[in-house]
């Protein structure tokens, strides 16, 4: 068994898929109508995806407040100032629980929780 994708349900899938495109790097691997009304892009490398489901009858989006994802930089501090260069708002942090790691957060255009962090 191996871990797929994950799922996220979108407000509107253009302003999400420039969000992921644009700050978190992630390319469209597929995108198809799946059905009146709903548009369903899987974006990122690799095995795992990130599925964003849009449906425009129904973009009453329900995001839980402890799920974050997490996304691996080189650096912080360079990271940081690219949000702030895109004009987005560090939602908390920077933190450095110990030597080796340091992570701050945004959030997406759904309000879900976007961690970067940087392993030293």
């Amino acid at each position: 068994m191996k871990f797929c994708w994950v799922t996220l349900r979108v407000k509107n899938l253009e302003e999400s898929l420039r969000f992921y495109r644009e700050i978190v790097g992630l390319e469209v691997d597929r995108r198809f109508v799946a059905g009146p009304g709903t548009e369903i892009a899987f974006i990122g490398k690799g095995e795992t995806k990130i599925e964003l489901i849009c449906n425009e009858a129904n973009n009453d989006v329900s995001i839980g407040q402890d799920i974050s994802l997490g996304f691996e930089v080189k650096s912080v501090d360079e990271m940081m100032a690219f949000i702030k260069e895109k004009g987005l708002t560090v939602h908390s942090g920077p933190f450095e629980p110990n030597p080796h790691v340091k992570f701050f957060f945004v959030q997406d255009p759904n309000g879900l929780k976007i961690q970067f962090v940087e392993n030293r």
